[in-house]
């Protein structure tokens, strides 16, 4: 983990004046400078993400399974595709091959599969003899030649078709996948908010209304790095992180980075120290509704720019390399949409009703 020791030297040296002058720092109001922080975790197993530790690493789990499952199925799917063309080349090349078998068989079958000595013994002369075996040679070795392309050919087929049927079944086993860590997810926070989610009607919907976090932002993100097959890569808490002393994964750099040029510039933290969830290990981000900083419940122009970002997150969610989004009591999973989520201490940070909460993978 790496820090900025310039930031801690500027700190030592500000509480050495405030304690030996006695001069009040005025707190700043510009959106540019430091806002009202985040309110500490709670003694209750509040993590500092609103939701208890288990929860949040079952949700953790959970989502990070879903997306890595549907991935998966999409490379499979891809491969699948790539197969089929595959073996509609294959197809195509096998019916010249088995007509030039085909061929060379009537041609032997005119001719006559003879030996030397019957070549010998119904040739005319020497010399027939010496071409009647010349031919009946090069018609063996054409053959031969073509009976080993057409059994390659046939080969290549076969292999072609057991990979799609391989690709088909591991298609299947990623959607079983799916299927079950959506359950995880769902299962983990009905338990978890189950009191919230009977009186929200609208809790289970995949809308994005004002209330869920809705007024979506058009803006396409660049994507994150990725491998070769298209899957992203492990990383690790690695970069300095521009809003702490703390560090963050490239991939939340990249994902800061990107909203911040698409408009969204207020304050924004990150690195953080609690006991569970995606902050200590660099991979999440709290962007303030408010252009003060986190304070109150959003209301007007400050609740209006969460749910842009909000869902600014979410269309770009696979660009990104987003885990989840939690926003206004809401929790966006990606493999069930918006779902209530309302934290344990009741209040705008854990409700997450003053500032927009960002996991990334």
């Amino acid at each position: 983990m790496r820090f900025k020791p310039v930031r801690r030297r500027l700190a030592t040296v500000l509480a050495v004046l405030v304690a030996t002058t006695g001069l009040a720092l005025a707190a700043p109001t510009s959106a540019s400078a430091a806002p009202r922080p985040l309110a500490a975790p709670g003694d209750s197993g509040d993590d500092g993400e609103g939701g208890s530790k288990s929860l949040v690493q079952q949700l953790e789990e959970a989502s990070k399974g879903f997306v890595e499952a549907k991935e998966a199925l999409e490379r499979s799917k891809k491969r699948q595709q790539q197969l089929t063309a595959k073996l509609k080349e294959i197809d195509a090349d096998l019916g010249p091959k088995q007509a030039a078998l085909d061929k060379i068989v009537q041609q032997t079958y005119r001719t006559g599969r003879l030996g030397p000595m019957a070549a010998l013994i119904t040739a005319n002369s020497a010399d027939s003899m010496l071409d009647r075996a010349q031919t009946l040679e090069m018609i063996a070795v054409k053959q031969d030649r073509a009976v080993r392309d057409l059994k390659g050919v046939k080969t290549q087929q076969q292999q072609a078709k057991v990979a799609i049927d391989t690709a088909v079944r591991d298609g299947q086993r990623q959607v079983d996948v799916m299927a079950k860590r959506k359950n995880q997810a769902e299962s983990a926070l009905k338990a978890a908010n189950a009191a919230s989610a009977a009186n929200d009607s609208s809790g289970d919907s995949g809308s994005t209304t004002t209330s869920s976090g809705g007024g979506g932002n058009s803006s396409v993100a660049s994507a994150a790095r990725r491998n070769s097959d298209g899957s992203l890569p492990d990383e690790s808490c690695s970069v300095n992180d521009p809003t702490t002393s703390g560090c963050i994964t490239p991939r939340t750099l990249h994902a800061m980075q990107e909203a911040k040029k698409d408009g969204f510039t207020r304050f924004v933290a990150c690195f953080r120290e609690q006991n569970s969830g995606e902050h200590p290990k660099g991979r999440a981000c709290d962007f303030a509704a408010d252009k003060n900083g986190f304070g109150g419940d959003a209301t007007g122009s400050s609740k209006d720019y969460g749910n842009r970002l909000a869902n600014y997150f979410i269309s770009n969610a696979s660009r990104l390399g987003v885990l989840y989004v939690i926003w206004f009591r809401r929790i966006w999973l990606p493999s069930s949409g918006w779902k209530s989520y309302s934290g344990a201490g009741g209040d705008p940070s854990s409700d997450h009703t003053n500032h927009v909460h960002l996991s990334m993978r």
